[in-house]
């Protein structure tokens, strides 16, 4: 097993802290284990706990279709330079069928021709809102006229979610 000495807090090993039962099993229940990630963040139940039920709603209850918010995510990733995040998506963006053409061109940071229209146009927001935090107006009327409300909201809280993540690891030097 890989020791983590970079790591800026300790690991909370699960089922070491009674108090820590319930949000281990929820976010078990959901992920199928306690990742390092979630191991960094047990550190803090309220916030471990909020986390969970945050990012689970981000990417299991929103109407984003998976190879988009897989995305999101990897390109999130690359743009803050937190390689953990994206190796922890990856197979997952396979899975939802994203190329290895596409994730390539992710990693690279190119808007390349192997995506297609309403790919460019979330990875146009994905850009805006995590290299510049303001999204223009023009960008968000054309989202919000293909999308409407409840998907918008959706679309910027997974990018606004994965760049918590993201600056989250980084922070922290969780990686691999």
């Amino acid at each position: 097993m890989r020791e983590y000495n970079s790591l800026r807090v300790g690991l909370v090993t699960p089922g070491t802290r009674p108090d820590l039962e319930e949000v281990e099993g929820r976010i078990l229940a959901e992920r199928g284990s306690v990742s390092l990630l979630y191991q960094v963040l047990l550190n803090s139940e309220a916030i471990a706990s909020g986390w969970e039920r945050m990012l689970t709603a981000v990417r299991n209850r929103t109407g984003v279709p998976p190879p988009i918010r897989e995305l999101i995510i990897l390109r999130v990733a690359v743009l803050n330079g937190a390689p953990f995040e994206f190796e922890a998506h990856k197979p997952i963006a396979l899975r939802e069928g994203v190329s290895e053409e596409k994730i390539a061109a992710v990693r690279q940071g190119m808007l390349a021709d192997v995506f297609n229209p309403e790919e460019r146009l979330i990875l146009q927001l994905t850009d805006a809102m995590t290299r510049d935090v303001v999204v223009g107006d023009a960008l968000m009327t054309h989202l919000k006229q293909q999308y409407g409300d409840e998907r918008l909201v959706e679309l910027v809280a997974t990018v606004a979610a994965y760049n918590m993540v993201s600056r989250f690891l980084v922070a922290l030097n969780i990686s691999h």
